[in-house]
């Protein structure tokens, strides 16, 4: 039995390595879920004089310290006062060093996006004119190389972890509850509670190098460690390891106590393991929950509770699995799983389905927000790949569920075949009995008569050799040996016994169907496991897109800024936190100088498309000289358009426009840029 599992195992694992491999690799910097939407200056823009700070606008909020923002002159000298602020928003800034000369400037961010993922990049502005620069950022490699990878695998190890612990568990208390005896199935939930405990710990120690430096010499920071256990992702860790500690009293206590019960007891204890262990899966679940993708973005209050059901689906079905493997390959003779359970599984795996598809339907809307993200980016194109393995999956699982009908039908055959069969025997078992103990009774008394004169003879000559007791001595000797090889041949009685009911269960074309099935649905959880887990660390589509967009009216901007015609036009991500809050204002004014102006405002989508608002208003601020703000009330002209004829602007120099868009009764914003003017 044990060549033929062997091979088969070890090929389970030689997989999972190789997916786990070629898919953790190639999860590095560009996996984070922030994205830089706008920036002032612009990238590659040239500003006739050195500005007061930088500011930075990302998709989501994000997580800064004082090196978090950092500006290069050309000679790579920082000239940033430190300290990043919160402007408004998504948009953060850092003050300027006065007296800046002329030259290209480098502007170096790193930051920790809201859902726990590591943001790095850099580019470029010029003061005056474009100049060459000495200005390093280094490779910027937080959440990628050595420490990026060890860190994916440690996420992997978490969920597959998570997914054994709970599945496994489920697997005992709601399909086979004599499976709490079996030594493979204690080991197999064990396995998972200890692979969870220590990818947390190991996650915990990688976080900080994780975010920061990517340095391996890192990892045991106490410093960085202390920073980690103060943000949402070092609590929602620590909170995992409590919980852990919940989830092993229930182990002691599943594999304990519930399984010295009796059935009758069993009801009772069955009822409060159950609640007590959904809420600590739950709990466990939500650690993800509160830390990851469902903690920002659009409507955050449902997408929490809806992954925690997502977590709690896959771990039922795909840990469920995992332990009817075990159960199938491992179980004893004496304790096969039986058709009872596997159907039982089968109702518990097709409700899991039912919710896993549920919930991902509306994780993949919030996440992508259009049928172009599918194709278009990274996230969509990961998301159709796990679409196609589940729909694999359950293609395989209808198979096993044919084997598990055809299983339970043997099943209730072989039953009233052994219930007649029992009957027959019985009876004539009687008969048997009766006659051979007549024939006992016989021989025994023919044999006492015809012993009888040999003992008298044989006593005597035992007596007249004078060694009394010899005889009775050998007898004696002869009893001690009995027991001991009574034993031995019980041993060797149970041990073939064992084998035969191993050769005829494993015999069963329906049994042996139904493990093949089964196997093959693990490899392909194996494989649709390490997708999700990079599914986890890519950048939705949505955020993809909308940075898209947001590059593109930057180099929009720049370009219509370098114009020659005079006009000015400025492009603003804007976000009022509200339904359909998110899209793009532009601002154009013609000539852009001293005096009488027409301006122009566009509001559109992140996908391009103009939409309507119920109110844009605009200000213009010269800060220098303690002007304004002059408001302009601009009139609504078609669909997210509005204008305004005769701005007038009193006198040259470095403005401020301001836009406060309201897209509902209670959702606005104001976003601005600062521009030369005259």
């Amino acid at each position: 039995m044990t060549r033929t599992i062997t091979p088969r195992l070890r090929t389970l694992v030689l997989l999972f390595i190789a997916v786990t491999g070629a898919l953790l690799a190639g999860a590095g910097p560009a996996s984070a879920h922030a994205a830089l939407t706008g920036s002032d200056p612009a990238q590659g823009v040239v500003v006739p004089k050195a500005p007061d700070q930088v500011s930075l606008t990302f998709s989501e909020n994000v997580s800064m310290n004082d090196n978090s923002l950092r500006v290069l002159d050309p000679k790579g000298k920082r000239v940033d006062l430190r300290k990043p602020t919160n402007l408004s928003g998504t948009t953060y800034a850092v003050q300027l060093k006065s007296g800046l000369g002329k030259g290209t400037y480098t502007v170096a961010y790193q930051v920790v996006s809201a859902d726990s993922h590591p943001v790095a990049g850099a580019y470029t502005f010029s003061v005056g004119a474009p100049s060459k620069t000495v200005a390093s950022v280094g490779a910027q490699d937080a959440g990628g190389g050595v420490v990026g990878w060890l860190y994916g695998f440690g996420r992997y190890m978490s969920y597959a972890g998570y997914i054994v612990l709970v599945g496994g568990a489920a697997f005992v208390l709601a399909c086979w509850q004599r499976g709490s005896g079996v030594r493979a199935m204690q080991r197999l939930v064990v396995g998972g509670w200890l692979t969870l405990t220590a990818a947390t710990l190991w996650l915990l120690l990688l976080r900080g190098s994780y975010t920061t430096s990517g340095s391996l010499g890192d990892i045991f920071d106490l410093n960085l460690l202390g920073q980690v256990l103060q943000t949402k992702p070092g609590a929602a860790l620590v909170s995992r390891l409590l919980l852990l500690a919940a989830a092993a009293l229930f182990i002691a206590v599943l594999f304990g106590a519930y399984d010295k019960r009796e059935e009758e007891e069993k009801r009772d204890l069955t009822f409060g393991l159950a609640i007590g262990g959904t809420v600590v899966a739950a709990g466990l679940a939500a650690s993800w929950a509160m830390a990851e993708h469902a903690s920002t973005g659009l409507q955050p209050g449902i997408a929490m509770p809806v992954d925690v059901i997502h977590l709690l689906a896959v771990a039922t079905w795909l840990g469920g699995l995992t332990a009817l493997l075990v159960a199938l390959y491992r179980a004893p003779a004496d304790t096969p799983v039986d058709s009872t359970a596997v159907q039982r599984f089968s109702r518990v795996a097709f409700g899991s389905v039912l919710a896993l598809v549920a919930t991902g339907i509306y994780q993949s809307w919030r996440q992508l927000g259009s049928w172009s993200a599918f194709t278009d980016t990274t996230y969509g194109q990961l998301l159709l790949v796990k679409i196609g393995l589940v729909a694999l999956l359950v293609g395989i699982a209808s198979v096993s569920r044919r084997w598990t009908g055809r299983l339970a039908a043997t099943a209730v055959t072989e039953t009233e075949k052994e219930t007649g069969e029992e009957a027959a025997a019985g009876e004539e078992a009687e008969a048997e009995e009766a006659e051979a103990q007549h024939e006992k009774e016989t021989v025994k008394a023919s044999v006492a008569v015809q012993e009888a004169p040999a003992k008298a003879s044989k006593a005597a000559k035992s007596g007249a050799s004078g060694v009394p007791g010899k005889g009775a001595s050998a007898g004696a000797d002869s009893g001690d040996d009995a027991p001991e090889r009574a034993a031995q041949l019980a041993r060797q009685q149970a041990a073939m016994d064992t084998a035969r009911q191993k050769r005829v269960r494993d015999a069963d074309p329906n049994r042996f169907g139904l493990r093949r099935s089964v196997l093959a649905e693990a490899g392909v959880a194996v494989v649709l496991l390490a997708v999700t887990t990079v599914l986890t660390q890519t950048e939705p589509g949505r955020t993809e897109q909308d940075a898209k967009a947001a590059t593109a009216a930057s180099s929009s901007s720049s370009a219509s800024s370098d114009s020659s015609s005079g006009a000015l036009t400025l492009d603003m991500s804007f976000d009022t936190g509200g339904k359909d809050g998110k899209g793009v204002v532009r601002v154009d004014l013609d000539p852009a100088t001293v005096g009488s102006n027409e301006m122009h405002v566009y509001v559109q989508r992140p996908n391009g498309r103009a939409f309507d608002i119920p109110e844009v208003k605009v200000a213009f601020t010269l800060a220098a000289k303690k002007i304004g703000p002059l408001p302009v009330a601009p009139d609504h002209i078609t669909t997210g358009h509005w204008a305004a004829n005769g701005v007038q602007i009193p006198m040259a120099g470095d403005w401020t426009v301001a836009v406060t868009v309201r897209t509902s009764d209670i959702d606005q914003t104001t976003v601005s840029k600062s521009a030369q003017i005259g």
